[in-house]
This record gives structure tokens, C-alpha cells and sequence, in this order.
């Protein structure tokens, strides 16, 4: 299961099956090699090629603004020696494609104000506004902070038709076509692209694969290879059922042959998402209603007349392959240790009947039950139909399910309890499959499915299931891309590491170019205010000011909604911020030496270029894997909260070669002379974007669980595609 929409996802399937990608190997364990037939190359090529292609971008862009060629080649240099973008476009991870399609919406959209302004409604203007909405398609296709980028172009477009109502000039007819057109080419548009891609995404990645259980049972059906077969519609005492939970997808309602090691040391009930031999359990009646209580089976009388379950009716469930039935007692739940959880077991051994602590209540929950399409699911258990809960008859608690694992010894799975104040939701349960030889023997037995969801109810499914933004502008922290056990096991030997830090230069100063803004448009409003005109009316500041707002616009709509969100959140998300701040910081440059020389405003140009140089150089070892000495690494600490690890560097480059010729690690081997000699020459502009397309024949993923957000990731496989929705890889 994914939480970012499929589009960048389905570049790479397609690059990866142009190149010959059979679909066997399914990117889930991180650090693990690539096998021979897994073009891992060209995958990284993918967001290698769009990441350099921001680069020009960045500078038609900035052109397109009115700004002077040098400003617009400082951009487009300061995006080329950014370390967190160099990072971003070296590995199979989705911000880099992000990226590429958030500066084409930028570019596209300038240009359309641009059009707008000389003549609107011209085949020119219609292309600049409909390849704006399409960008804005293809960004919220690959990422939900796409919205972010609909939301600031939204603002100018609402801004520049507030300026079009109070023209008096404009006739009524071209305001509302001028609306119309807006509306349709950068709202319904992109909704259209993105609805497209999803069509696309369902028909591709159609088959059963390891992820099902994270998606409902109604999805699950239109999987191929996950077909359920038509099941008994009524319940009768003596069926043999599998029972989900309804809320969590948590699965199945399971036993096992095994022991909680705590409480009552009685067998383990848990919810298993996956179809098993142990999620079948047999209806029982009444311990009194037992005729044949001696036999380890249900009494043939079960067999021989039909006894529905109806609103009320006292069952036991029996456990066949283990003979115990489902059980509970007033003895605390094993992980959920409060007053009101009590745990649910597995009781019962050869010739015992039970007794009264095995016996549930059905309490049918007609508002939850397919009553619309089946009314009979209202008065009497019915398949897929009926949404009941579970009473305990003695102790008055519902058998109840939540998002909480046991730990190893009951296998990761999720707890069961008997809950005497449950919610609805997570107390409700429904019966999946059942059969019964009396209605096996009966033709006329009603037969049911899982309804087939639209479109629609597939779109719209989603999964039940760091820093803070505050610390971004100001590069506070940085991001391991090797951690944990993988980076022991796989890479420490090397002494190397990826480390997601972006050029503390660049960084800082375009934070500052914000800042200024601010203050300044404070300014300018405060003098407005005391009756001073003179720098409201300088036509300068008038077109630096349009400039800047727009670009500080999209910084806030691309920045302060992540103050919002409670998820896990890192500084890879303040990227597209950081792009918008780099226009800010050129527009800045511009405009300080507006009134310089020419010679004058190429030494400035010159000293910020030089200084992130500089400043990528130091930090060029973590973003490229690169040699490095202890030394050096505790000297470009700069911040403590930095939290590279300098200890797995050596205490001299001389290590290095020693290093390939005793035990050659499979960075060493990858790193061509090409890029050794580059990190010694430190000063060669070229070498970011060489490095960026620089793929080393390692076959190690380069990734972490935390660039995950908190979530499986699904795996990258070409038609014909195994469902791949619990996969991980080096996508975030």
C-alpha cells in the first residue's frame, strides 16, 4: 500500500520494463544487491536526467521574470551545486520527478501571465495555460503536495481575476470566458490527468501480490489470483466460517498452537491478515443444547437440521484443527493490560464439553449490515451481508480488535480482546466464508460475493494506517540514507556514507531572501501608511515586488501547511520550498545591484558562487559517498544537530587504498578515477552534474526506512504485475 499517487511510480515500471525488467524481483529488502537482470541503471537515470533538466528550467524561468541573464545563470548554478537536490536525483526516489514537474508549472504559468498580458485567448495563450494545468496534473500525480502548487497558482489566478472584475473596459462575456477558461484548464484538467493516471495504475497493477491484506476485502476481489468463490449466504449452527474484523483490516479472526506466555498460558486468538487453515472455526449452540457432548466434533444433530443464527442467538465458536473453542475470562488481555480488556483464548482439550465462558451473544448491527440490498441480513446472520458483534454471555464484553501487534511470541499479530466499552467500529465483524452440508445439498441455496467496487470506491480507498517544519529554512538536521543494520552490515566496511544535507550556503541565504522580503514589503507598507509614496510609485520596486510576491507565495503554500501535519514529515518535503527560495534569492540579487556596474555585479556574482562552491565541496563525501577522513568530516560539523556519523570515516585517505586492495567494497569498486579525482579537485563545476549521472555498478539499494513516510511502498514491476502494495524500495 502507497500513500503518494502512482504517477512517478509507473516512470520508473516503464523504464524498467523498456530495459527488460521481468518483474521477479520485488525491492524489498533495503540494502539487499540488485540482482544481474534488474536494470537498476536506467531506473536511476530516470530522475538523474529530470533533476538536471530543472536546471535549465530554473533559468527560462527567471528570464521569463524579467530577470537579468546573469541573476537567472546564479539560480540555475545554485540549483546545480545544491547538495540535497544532487542526493535526491542520484537514487530511484520520487522528488527529483517532483521537482522536475513543480518547475515546469512555474515556467509554463509565467509564461501564460505573460501571454495574458499581451493578448489572451491566442492559440499561444491557450498552450501556456493548458500546459500549466497538465503540470499541475502531473505533479499531483506523483505527490499529494501537489495541492500545494494548485493552491499558489490558485491565489495569483484569483488575484488576477479580481483585477479583471474591476475593469470596467472588459465586457461581461470575456470575464466569464476568462473564468471558464481558468477553471477548466487549471482545475478540471489536472483532476482529469490525475483520475487518468489512477485508470491506468488499476488496469496495470491488477493481480494479487504480498500487500492485499492492507486494502478491503472489496478491493481485494477485483485482484486477479485473489477471486473468492461464491459462499453460503445463511449462517447455520454447525457452519464452518472464517470471521474478519470489520475496522482495521486486520484480518482474520485466528488461532494457533501456541501459548500466550502470560495470564491464563491458554492458546493465542489474533487477527491474521492473510487466508489460512487457522482462520476457520466451527459454530457451535448452547453448551446445553449439546446432545452429544462426549465426541470432540459438533453432535450430527447439527447436520441434520438447520438452525439459522438469528439477533440473540447463544453460539460457541470451535477451533477444528486445534479442537479449543474461543474463550474468555476475567484475566487482563496480554498487551493491553487495563480493567476493561480481557483476554480472549483458545480452551478446551479431548472429551471436555466447555463450559459457560465459551458462550457469545450475536448481536446483529443492522445500520452496518447490507440491509438495502439483502433485508434479510437485519434479522438473521447472512455472509458478507450481516455486521454483527460478539457478546461474552458472562462477562458482558465484546470481542474487539485494534491497531496493536502482540510481540515475536505471538507473531507480530494483532491483539484480540473482550472489551466491556469498545467503539462500534473496532467491535464489529462479519463472516467472509461458509459452508454447511445441508446447503451444500440444496440447490436452491443462495449463494453470495463480495459486491464488485467501481472506480470510483477503488479511487477513493486508502490505507488505515524525522523533523519539524520549523527546523527547514534553517537546515537544523539532515537525513541518514544509511542507517541501522543495513548501513552496518553493507556499508560500514566501506567507510562511506549518503547523508541528506543540503549546501548549508544556498540554504541559509535563500532563507535570508524570504526574510528580506518580508521586512521589506513591512516596510514599504508602514511608510504607505505614514504618506510616504515615493518608493510605492519607483517602477522598480514596483516589478520586483510583483516578482517577489509571487515567488514568496509558493514558498508559504509549499512550506507552512506541513505546520498542520501531525505524520512523520523530513527535509526532503522542503524542497519545492527551496527551489521557490532560490527565485527569491536571485530576484534579491537582481534588484541589490540593480544600480551596479556590470563589473561590479559580476564580483558579486562571482562571491556567491564562489561560496557555494565552497560549501558544496566540503560536503560533497555524504552527498556522493565519497572518501572522507575523520578529520575533515568533525571540521564540516557545523552544527551539532548535523548527525553524520564521523566515526566510520578512516584517520587517513591512505586507508582507502588499502581498503581496495585487501577487502574492495562495492562503493570502492563502483567509483570510477573519474570521480575520485573530482573530490580532490574540488573546484570543478561540472562535477555535480557528472555525478548525478555517475551509476555506480553497485547492487546495493541506497536508501532508508525513513524516507518510507511511514509507509510500505510498492515495488516497481512491468505487465504482467503481481499487486505490489506492502513492497519497499528506494522510493519514498
Amino acid at each position: 500500500m502507497d500513500v503518494h499517487p502512482p504517477l512517478v511510480k509507473l516512470l520508473f515500471a516503464l523504464v524498467a520494463w523498456i530495459s527488460g525488467y521481468d518483474g521477479h524481483f520485488d525491492f524489498k529488502e533495503i540494502g539487499s544487491d540488485y540482482p544481474h537482470h534488474v536494470p537498476y541503471r536506467p531506473m536511476r537515470l530516470l530522475p538523474a536526467i529530470l533533476g538536471v533538466a530543472v536546471i535549465p528550467i530554473s533559468y527560462l524561468t527567471l528570464r521569463m521574470l524579467n530577470q537579468r541573464p546573469l541573476s537567472a545563470t546564479l539560480a540555475a548554478l545554485l540549483i546545480t551545486f545544491e547538495n540535497a537536490l544532487i542526493v535526491q536525483s542520484r537514487l530511484i526516489l520520487l522528488d527529483s520527478p517532483l521537482l522536475f514537474f513543480t518547475a515546469l508549472a512555474i515556467f509554463f504559468h509565467v509564461g501564460f501571465c505573460k501571454q495574458d498580458k499581451k493578448k489572451p485567448f491566442t492559440k499561444q495563450w491557450w498552450s501556456w495555460l493548458s500546459l500549466t494545468g497538465l503540470s499541475l496534473g502531473a505533479i499531483l500525480s506523483s505527490k499529494w503536495i501537489g495541492l500545494f502548487t494548485i493552491a499558489s497558482i490558485g491565489f495569483v489566478t484569483i488575484n488576477q481575476l479580481w483585477h479583471l472584475i474591476g475593469d470596467l473596459r472588459l465586457p461581461i462575456p470575456q470575464l466569464i470566458r476568462s473564468f471558464l477558461a481558468r477553471f477548466l484548464c487549471l482545475a478540471i484538467l489536472p483532476l482529469a490527468f490525475y483520475l487518468l493516471i489512477f485508470h491506468i495504475h488499476f488496469s496495470i497493477l491488477s493481480s494479487s501480490g504480498d500487500g492485499d491484506a492492507f486494502m478491503s476485502s472489496e478491493f481485494q476481489q477485483t485482484l486477479r489470483g485473489h477471486g473468492m468463490p461464491d459462499t453460503f449466504a445463511d449462517v447455520l449452527i454447525g457452519s464452518n466460517i472464517t470471521i474478519k474484523h470489520t475496522n482495521t483490516l486486520g484480518g482474520y479472526l485466528h488461532s494457533h498452537a501456541q501459548f500466550y506466555p502470560t495470564g491464563s498460558h491458554q492458546q493465542q486468538i489474533s487477527l491474521y491478515p492473510h487466508k489460512d487453515d487457522n482462520n476457520i472455526w466451527t459454530v457451535l449452540g448452547r453448551l446445553s443444547d449439546d446432545v452429544d457432548i462426549i465426541h470432540r466434533k459438533p453432535p450430527n444433530y447439527y447436520y441434520q437440521n438447520r438452525i439459522p443464527l438469528n439477533g440473540s442467538t447463544f453460539i460457541r465458536l470451535n477451533h477444528p484443527l486445534t479442537d479449543k473453542r474461543l474463550h474468555s475470562h476475567d484475566i487482563r488481555a496480554p498487551i493491553s493490560e487495563v480493567d476493561y480488556q480481557n483476554e480472549v483464548s483458545g480452551y478446551g482439550f479431548v472429551n471436555y464439553p466447555g463450559d459457560a465462558n465459551d458462550e457469545w451473544i450475536i448481536e446483529i448491527v443492522s445500520k452496518e449490515s447490507d440491509v438495502k440490498t439483502d433485508p434479510v441480513s437485519a434479522q438473521r446472520v447472512r455472509a458478507l451481508r450481516t455486521k454483527f458483534r460478539l457478546r461474552h454471555s458472562l462477562l458482558h464484553c465484546y470481542l474487539f480488535s485494534h491497531k496493536v501487534r502482540l510481540p515475536d511470541w505471538g507473531f507480530g499479530q494483532q491483539e484480540v480482546t473482550c472489551n466491556r466499552n469498545p467503539t462500534l467500529a473496532s467491535s464489529l465483524w462479519y463472516i467472509e466464508s461458509n459452508y454447511h452440508p445441508l446447503l451444500a445439498e440444496d440447490k436452491k441455496a443462495v449463494k453470495v460475493n463480495y459486491r464488485w467496487p467501481s472506480f470510483w470506491a477503488k479511487f477513493w480507498e486508502h490505507h488505515a494506517y524525522g523533523s519539524r517544519p520549523s527546523s527547514w529554512p534553517i537546515l537544523k538536521r539532515g537525513m541518514n540514507l544509511l542507517v541501522g543494520s543495513v548501513w552496518v552490515q553493507s556499508w560500514a566496511k566501506d567507510h562511506r556514507q549518503i547523508y541528506l544535507l543540503g549546501n548549508p550556503f544556498i540554504w541559509w541565504l535563500a532563507t535570508a531572501s524570504i526574510a528580506f522580503y518580508l521586512v521589506a514589503k513591512s516596510l514599504l507598507i508602514l511608510r504607505i501608511k505614514r504618506g510616504y509614496h515615493d518608493e510605492a510609485r519607483n517602477p522598480n520596486v514596483i516589478k520586483y515586488d510583483r516578482i517577489s510576491t509571487y515567488l514568496v507565495i509558493g514558498w508559504a503554500t509549499h512550506y507552512l501547511p506541513f505546520y498542520l501535519m501531525r505524520r512523520q514529515l523530513f527535509l526532503h518535503h522542503y524542497l519545492p520550498s527551496l527551489y521557490y527560495s532560490i527565485f527569491q534569492l536571485a530576484t534579491v540579487f537582481d534588484f541589490a545591484t540593480s544600480r551596479l556596474t556590470p563589473k561590479a555585479r559580476l564580483k558579486a556574482f562571482a562571491f556567491i558562487l564562489l561560496m557555494a562552491l565552497w560549501s558544496w565541496s566540503v560536503f560533497a563525501p555524504i552527498t556522493y559517498a565519497a572518501p572522507w577522513t575523520r578529520s575533515q568530516c568533525e571540521s564540516a560539523r557545523w552544527k551539532r544537530s548535523w548527525d553524520f556519523s564521523c566515526h566510520d570515516f578512516p584517520e587517513h585517505m591512505d586507508e582507502y587504498e588499502n581498503l581496495e586492495q585487501n577487502d574492495e567494497g562495492p562503493m570502492m569498486r563502483n567509483s570510477s578515477g573519474r570521480a575520485r579525482q573530482a573530490v580532490h579537485n574540488r573546484f570543478k563545476l561540472l562535477e555535480p552534474i557528472m555525478n548525478v549521472f555517475q551509476l555506480p555498478e553497485s547492487r546495493h539499494l541506497v536508501s532508508s526506512p525513513v524516507l518510507s513516510d511511514a509507509t510500505p511502498i510498492s515495488q516497481l514491476d512491468p505487465p504482467p504485475l503481481s499487486h505490489p502494495r506492502s513492497s519497499r524500495t528506494e522510493l519514498d
